[in-house]
């Protein structure tokens, strides 16, 4: 990638998202209000402190195959919601893996949502059925949940949001991610009572 060619305020931004992308703790969530607006991303299975955590906001959205899914059915449970597009290399390797990850962690209280943003629906829909993915996708044209979440810009995909068992976001991850990246934080937020 050569960055030269990038437009400059272009590059201002992504410089500037990258710098703040390393950064967690107090000053990574917004603490004016009682929901949860992006600052910063965590680092790879980290989680937000506690007495840091925001609530997230709601989001319903149209299912891939059809129906409907709102974001607050999961209270109580552990919710992972991961950020994709049919288009983006490496949400095409990450998105099996974490399937893979929300079958070993259902059965324990763990959600799994995709969210495929700013994408055509027969390509996803494609790439879900020869993956044999099971977690629900919702269809997201438009890129509109990520802002109804947290104001989380949709700069660059993927990235994945976890949500608490009391709805709070704990944690923002801007990069692909692993199971031995996402395993030691959903096991973290599973002891939380």
């Amino acid at each position: 990638m050569n960055l030269r060619r990038w437009p400059p305020p272009l590059l201002a931004v992504a410089v500037a998202v990258l710098l703040l992308a390393g950064c967690a703790g107090k000053n990574a969530v917004d603490q004016s209000s009682g929901q949860f607006r992006f600052v910063s991303g965590t680092s790879l299975g980290k989680t937000y402190p506690v007495a840091d955590r925001k609530k997230a906001g709601d989001f319903t959205g149209t299912l891939l195959n059809g129906g409907s899914l709102t974001l607050s059915q999961d209270a109580g449970k552990v919710v992972v919601v991961n950020f994709w597009a049919s288009w983006c290399g490496p949400c095409l390797t990450e998105t099996p893996q974490l399937d893979s990850v929300y079958r070993s962690n259902k059965s324990k209280g763990v959600s799994f949502v995709g969210v495929d943003t700013k994408d055509n629906r027969d390509p996803a829909s494609s790439f879900v059925k020869q993956n044999d993915i099971t977690f629900p996708i919702v269809f997201d044209e438009k890129g509109e949940a990520a802002l109804r979440l947290g104001k989380i810009p949709a700069l660059g995909l993927p990235f994945t949001v976890l949500i608490d068992k009391h709805q709070r976001v704990a944690a923002v991850y801007l990069s692909k991610l692993t199971a031995k990246d996402l395993q030691p934080a959903l096991n973290t937020l599973l002891a939380e009572s």
